[in-house]
């Protein structure tokens, strides 16, 4: 199993992305009780743009048991994937979870904006985005303004007179 794991993750990383799908599913019909190899055949199907076939295996894989690595890329997964298929509130569910057991995740609460801007939920996306955005910047000049930024990143809507 080990031997063409490995050779799936080659495929992947030398851009054979129809190859390594095609063995990462053979290798979860023959181990279908192993949450890292539905892990993997559901992110080999995202690289595909086979969002709607890579979800069974993501819900599979969470449900198995994921290493806490695997858990955190398997949540960003899913809950972008359910996103792009218009699931949004499933979405939400699913980035609230992985914020929940990894709040220090930036690309998490990227895509988690991304789902509340298609719920119409604006300022709670913009308020994320620019506090991920102030928090982790080395940008000078965006630097200078942390300050105001922070401040108004949940204000947008007011008017000062």
């Amino acid at each position: 199993m080990e031997i063409y794991l490995e050779k799936a993750f080659d495929l992947r990383k030398s851009g054979n992305h129809k190859e390594s799908n095609e063995l990462l599913i053979k290798l979860a019909e023959e181990f279908p009780h192993n949450a890292s190899i539905n892990y993997q055949c559901a992110w080999s199907f995202d690289l595909l743009g086979e969002e709607s076939k890579a979800v069974p295996f993501y819900e599979k894989a969470i449900k198995l048991g994921l290493s806490l690595t695997e858990l955190e890329g398997a949540l960003l997964g899913l809950g972008s994937t359910y996103r792009t298929l218009g699931e949004y509130e499933k979405s939400k569910s699913i980035f609230l979870k992985g914020i929940e057991l990894f709040p220090d995740n930036r690309a998490i609460q990227a895509f988690y904006s991304m789902t509340l801007y298609n719920l119409n939920e604006h300022s709670k996306a913009m308020e994320l985005l620019l506090k991920c955005l102030i928090d982790t910047t080395t940008d000078d000049e965006l630097l200078k303004y942390k300050r105001a930024i922070n401040f108004y990143s949940n204000k947008l809507d007011e008017i000062w007179n």
